[in-house]
């Protein structure tokens, strides 16, 4: 199969070039650069110039293709709405091209906020949320209505792995700047967490074997309390690990203080038993005493 991949370059899109690469299938990755290009060649794929701007390129790419999988997001939150509503565009002008196909379209989702404080399953719907302007799986579910066979894969918050950037690494510039690992509260809160090659293989799942309209987790751990995760920060920094209160967050951690004390539990059973998915990678709390996450940080 021939698969055409937004951010093919990034770090789960460049897992999911590697993944399909190995599995046998066609790679087609969006580059936007010349940079981006290269890397992408190195890899065997081939390269289809454009950006997530560029709604030609988008669709001249998914019609060259037997599926699409979108990976792509700028994620320059200074500019959220503007890139949510770029994503928005984007995925309206691949289902456009995929329209009445039978070709598939796999969108990039999370598991954060779907249900917090319980565990979340594959069945739970979002519910709408106006003050937050992404939404991939409205789009995801309108462009199935119109006859596309779109699939969501939701994310984990902590996707790990060698050359993470997202919430982990975050932690431990945070915690290197105040000089503590902290957590707020009792730090009993959990987060889900996969391991970015495990996230990979299941794309290729869904790809081959997943249904319009579902959404599948991307969980290999249901919850790992926030407070292990800053005790082996603080160990491996050689920092005090310390509670702080939940009024303090925002102060301590700056802007991802709104996510350090979110309970967002989340299940992969009904995934697993679909598609025979069986995550095999390190564990967060394992992958995270490595000591790359602590010097590219």
């Amino acid at each position: 199969m021939k698969v055409f991949v937004t951010g093919a370059t990034g770090f789960v899109g460049s897992a999911v070039v590697k993944e399909l690469i190995n599995a046998g299938h066609t790679v087609l990755g969006l580059a936007r650069s010349e940079t981006a290009a290269a890397s992408l060649a190195a890899t065997g794929a081939q390269v289809h110039r454009g950006s997530l701007e560029d709604i030609d390129s988008l669709q001249r790419g998914a019609l060259a293709a037997d599926g699409v999988i979108h990976t792509a997001f700028n994620h320059d939150f200074s500019k959220f709405a503007e890139n949510s509503a770029a994503e928005r565009r984007a995925l309206e002008a691949l289902g456009a091209a995929l329209e009445g196909s039978d070709r598939p379209l796999i969108v990039t989702s999370g598991v954060a906020l779907l249900a917090p404080g319980r565990i979340a399953n594959e069945g739970d719907v979002r519910a709408p949320m106006p003050a937050f302007p992404r939404d991939p799986e409205e789009i995801a579910a309108s462009l199935t209505a119109r006859g596309v066979r779109a699939s969501v894969v939701r994310l984990a918050p902590s996707v790990h792995g060698n050359g993470d950037h997202g919430f982990v690494p975050m932690l431990i510039a945070v915690a290197r700047e105040k000089g503590v690992s902290a957590y707020v509260g009792d730090g009993l809160n959990r987060w889900p967490a996969v391991h970015r090659f495990d996230a990979a293989h299941l794309y290729r799942l869904v790809l081959e074997k997943g249904d319009a309209g579902a959404c599948y987790h991307a969980v290999a751990e249901e919850g790992v309390p926030f407070s292990e995760i800053a005790s082996v920060i603080g160990r491996c920094l050689n920092l005090p690990v310390v509670s702080i209160n939940p009024e303090k967050a925002n102060e301590h951690f700056g802007w991802i203080g709104m996510f350090t004390a979110l309970d967002i539990p989340a299940s992969s059973q009904r995934t697993r038993e679909r598609l025979g998915w069986q995550p095999g990678g390190p564990a967060l709390l394992a992958d995270i005493e490595q000591a790359g996450y602590y010097t590219q940080s």
